[in-house]
């Protein structure tokens, strides 16, 4: 006989699903495998009483062979010397090798968890030991997310929305603000957790819509408002249901109908381009609103969600813009006006104050979310070209004179500032970006870096870096931002990728050290690599 031939032949490693807690709930083929198994495991706490068997019970046979893998701390402390988490990965390595022996005696071992074995389960750990050396099957089970949502009664997620599960245990700020940015949420694990994560979605915003769902299908089952759950009296087997809000409404609304509540306006900034750029509280922010307005180029960023009302208009508009949005939130409606980059920066939050200040609007409450700049986004791309002070200063005469932008130009130049130049050029303004190269080339060296950066985010990104004197105002249009450096500013090429230029490597950054303790002092500028 060969090896091969007298080789004992291994057991089959089964992760078994038992549902939420109801029994009926089990599946066929989790009823299937507990019954031809030759052993079944299941974890517990050291007072040695396993949901997972309860669940189970009446599957087992007096003929089983039953492994508990009592865990050795829970919420207490341990005196190992490796804390908890030393206790913790002994106790896995130790069950690992206690279901490995049967199964190299050739027995099937179930592996029996409430909920599904992979979601949040006692099961992945034995898994991620034993998978990989023996025949494995993973029997999936109904989990607590679905249970929860059975017994509400309500549609967790619909259409596009995003569902987003989440552990109770993260800290207060990160739970926060993922639920300020989702759709749709469960918050699992509370017990001893739940005082924090009431009030993360306190902070969020969202209270009043959260659920809370105790031991669903199980025996002792509860549900109500989260807001009204006795924080002392919370189990781990509970959960929190915040459900998405495609279904709350199931029609478009009118826009003289009222919201719940009292309206608002918020003004936000949805960053440079695209959703990457948003930030947690803005994402939030246009999913809660019931009306949009905006620009329409930058309203058509946003995702169409039903029972939102969308009011585009045109770009030189922005008091009307206001009084709309003020009008709106007059009439009892939540109102997320939408800016690019942050609002407060050339945009919207200047245009909606002014126009709030007015004694007709003086009740309307009026909040401002911030936003990723333009110019921050721009120079992330090349480095740190605004390291150290600098100014922003606006090309556009439309709302001011040239005279007084060049005055500017030239104040903030001689006082050796890097420079964030905005809206530098457009159809109707083809000169201004050459006038301001002669105000910058009398107070600045001609090898100077400029980073051009055009639609940064966008699909149609193109960032490179040019000496001052070699600038081409031809290059550059109402989507390109001018990061002009200060005479400590030093461009350097390095490898390709190692900054996100367009390709070319050209690092850009002006040292925070300035004076005579810069070690830069006396030393000659590095030329400019252009791209």
């Amino acid at each position: 006989m060969n090896e091969q031939q007298t080789q004992q032949p291994t057991g089959r490693l089964f992760g078994v699903g038992l549902g939420p807690g109801d029994p009926s709930l089990m599946t066929v083929r989790a009823v299937q495998v507990i019954a031809e198994a030759d052993v079944v495991a299941y974890h517990s706490a050291q007072h040695g009483r396993s949901i997972a068997r309860s669940i189970a019970a009446e599957h087992l046979r007096p003929d089983h062979i039953e492994e508990a893998l009592i865990y050795p701390v829970t919420t207490g402390s341990t005196d190992h010397p490796g804390g908890y988490q030393g206790a913790i990965e002994e106790f896995y390595a130790e069950s690992a090798a206690r279901l490995a022996a049967h199964l190299d005696a050739g027995r099937t071992v179930a592996v029996i968890a409430e909920g599904d074995p992979l979601f949040y389960g006692s099961y992945m750990h034995m898994h991620k030991r034993l998978a990989d050396r023996y025949p494995t099957e993973v029997v999936p089970g109904v989990t607590s997310v679905s249970a929860a949502a059975s017994r509400l009664g309500t549609p967790l997620a619909e259409g596009e929305e995003v569902l987003t599960i989440l552990p109770g245990t993260l800290p207060e700020e990160e739970l926060a603000a993922r639920l300020a940015s989702t759709d749709a949420a469960v918050v699992m694990k509370l017990g001893r957790t739940f005082p924090a994560v009431r009030r993360a979605v306190e902070r969020s915003g969202r209270l009043a819509e959260t659920h809370y769902v105790e031991r669903a299908t199980m025996s002792g089952e509860r549900t109500g408002a989260l807001a009204e759950a006795d924080p002392d009296s919370v189990p781990y087997f509970s959960v929190a249901v915040l459900p998405g809000r495609a279904g709350s409404t199931g029609r478009e609304p009118e826009p003289d109908v009222p919201a719940s509540g009292p309206g608002e306006v918020v003004v936000l900034g949805t960053g440079p381009a695209g959703p990457l750029w948003l930030t947690p509280e803005a994402r939030g922010e246009l999913a809660a609103a019931q009306d949009l307005v905006g620009y329409a180029t930058y309203l058509d960023r946003v995702p169409v969600r039903p029972g939102q009302l969308r009011h585009a208009s045109d770009n030189k508009v922005e008091s009307e813009r206001a009084e709309l949005a003020l009008d709106l939130a007059r009439r009892g409606r939540r109102v997320a006006v939408v800016s690019s980059g942050d609002p407060g920066v050339f945009a919207m939050a200047t245009a909606v104050m002014e126009v709030a200040a007015q004694k007709t609007y003086e009740d309307v409450p009026v909040r401002v979310v911030p936003g990723v700049t333009a110019a921050s986004a721009a120079a992330a791309r090349v480095g740190a070209p605004l390291g150290h002070d600098y100014a922003v200063i606006s090309l556009s005469d439309r709302l001011k004179s040239w005279e007084v932008i060049a005055e500017r130009l030239a104040a903030a130049a001689s006082a050796d500032l890097a420079l964030a130049l905005y809206n530098p050029g457009s159809r109707s303004r083809t000169w201004q970006v050459a006038k301001a190269r002669e105000v910058l080339l009398e107070h600045r060296s001609p090898d100077t870096p400029v980073v051009v950066a055009r639609d940064v985010g966008g699909p149609e990104e193109h960032v490179r870096t040019v000496e001052l004197a070699e600038l081409d105002p031809d290059q550059v249009d109402m989507r390109t931002i001018l990061l002009v450096g200060s005479s400590r500013t030093r461009a350097v090429r390095r490898g390709a990728g190692s900054v996100r230029d367009g390709g070319s490597g050209t690092a850009v950054w002006t040292p925070r050290r300035y004076g005579p303790g810069d070690q830069s002092d006396g030393e000659p500028r590095p030329s400019s690599a252009q791209a």
